[in-house]
C-alpha cells in the first residue's frame, strides 16, 4: 500500500469516526451511578485545568515558567495524531492523561544532560478530506470538533504540556483555516503547526499529490500569529512548518522570522535511518529554524533510536506518529 493510499483511507477513517462522535446512546440505568461519579470526576478535571489556566494567562508564562519555548534548556518532545482514532497518528490511541505519560516516557530517552523535557500534544484539528466535505465546500477538509480541542486545552494546563494544533487546510488557506482557531491561540500554551503536504490547489484533491505552499502565506500566518500574541500579551508560541520535500516549500528561504514566534522547520520523511537522513540533509535549514524530526512507529524499519536522532545537533523537537 503507497502512503498516498494509506492517507486516503486514515482521512476517510478520521471523516467517519468525526461523525460518530456526534451521535450518543443512552447510558443504561444500571451505569447511571458510575457515570455520575465519572462526571464528577471530569469536573473536578476540568475546574483544576481552568485554574491552571487562569494563572498562566495572569503571569504569561510557559509550563515551567519562561516565556520562550526553548528557554530554560528545553528539549520538546511529541505524540502526534488527532482525537479519538489512531488512524492519523498515536496520540488518538488514548485519553489526553495516558498520552501524557507516553509522551515524557518518550522524551526522556533523548534527553542530554542539563535538558529539560517539555511535554508536547500536536493535535490535527483541521483534517483533509480525500473528498469534498459539504460542511465545508470546496475545502476538502474538516474541522474537529471544538470541545475536543478543549479537552486537549485542559489536558496541557493539568499536566504542564504545550499543545500544538496541526493544520492540514486542503484547498483552503492556511491563514484563513488558522484564524478558525484563534479562540485556542489566545491560550498561552497553544501553538500552531503548518501541513504542506495536505495544503493542495484549487484542482487538486489531498491524497493523491503532496502539496506545497508558498513563503508570503506563511509569512502572512506568521504575521497574523505574532500579532495576537503581541495583543493578548503571551508568551512565546511555536510556529511549525512540516516538510519533507524541498518542492512542498519551494521559497523556504523567503520565510521570515517574526518576533513572538518560535520557529520550528520540522522534517518528516518515513523510512530507514538512511532515508531519513538524506531526507533530512536535503531539506533542513538549521541556521534558519530551530529543527524538528519525526519518528514514525511503524513505517520507519528498522527505527532510529533517540541516540542516532540527538547526533543531528541542531534538532530540538522530536515527535511521534
Amino acid at each position: 500500500m503507497t502512503r498516498a493510499t494509506r492517507s486516503v483511507l486514515a482521512a476517510l477513517s478520521a471523516q467517519a469516526l468525526a461523525c460518530l462522535l456526534l451521535v450518543g446512546a443512552p447510558p443504561s440505568t444500571s451505569a447511571e451511578t458510575g457515570q455520575a461519579s465519572s462526571q464528577t470526576a471530569l469536573k473536578q478535571k476540568a475546574t483544576q485545568a481552568k485554574t491552571t489556566q487562569a494563572k498562566a494567562k495572569a503571569s504569561a508564562s510557559l509550563p515551567g515558567g519562561g516565556t520562550a519555548v526553548f528557554g530554560k534548556k528545553h528539549f520538546l518532545t511529541a505524540y502526534y495524531g488527532t482525537a479519538g482514532t489512531s488512524q492519523l497518528g498515536v496520540l488518538g490511541e488514548t485519553d489526553p492523561d495516558t498520552a501524557f505519560t507516553r509522551i515524557k516516557r518518550a522524551g526522556k530517552s533523548s534527553l542530554k544532560p542539563g535538558e529539560k523535557l517539555m511535554p508536547v500534544y500536536e493535535l490535527i484539528v483541521t483534517v483533509a478530506d480525500p473528498v469534498e466535505n459539504a460542511a465545508a465546500a470546496g475545502e476538502f477538509s474538516h474541522d474537529i470538533l471544538h470541545s475536543r480541542v478543549q479537552e486537549y486545552i485542559d489536558a496541557a494546563h493539568r499536566n504542564g504540556a504545550l499543545l500544538v494544533l496541526d493544520l492540514q487546510p486542503g484547498r483552503s488557506d492556511f491563514l484563513e483555516t488558522a484564524k478558525r482557531w484563534e479562540w485556542a491561540l489566545q491560550d498561552p500554551w497553544v501553538g500552531l503547526a503548518l501541513d504542506p503536504e495536505w495544503r493542495v490547489g484549487p484542482d487538486q484533491v489531498p491524497g493523491q499529490v503532496i502539496g506545497q505552499v508558498q513563503a508570503k502565506e506563511i509569512n502572512r500566518t506568521a504575521g497574523w500569529l505574532s500579532r495576537l500574541t503581541k495583543t493578548h500579551g503571551l508568551p512565546e508560541k511555536v510556529l511549525m512548518i512540516h516538510q519533507f520535500q524541498r518542492g512542498m516549500v519551494p521559497d523556504v528561504a523567503k520565510v521570515r522570522k517574526r518576533a513572538g514566534i518560535a520557529m520550528v522547520q520540522h522534517v518528516d520523511g518515513f523510512g530507514t535511518p538512511a532515508i531519513k537522513l538524506a531526507t533530512y540533509n536535503n531539506v533542513a535549514r538549521p541556521r534558519a529554524f530551530t529543527m524538528g524530526f519525526k519518528i514514525f512507529y511503524d513505517e520507519d524499519q528498522p527505527r532510529m533510536r533517540p541516540r542516532a536522532v540527538r547526533r543531528l545537533k541542531d534538532v530540538r523537537f522530536v515527535s511521534f506518529q
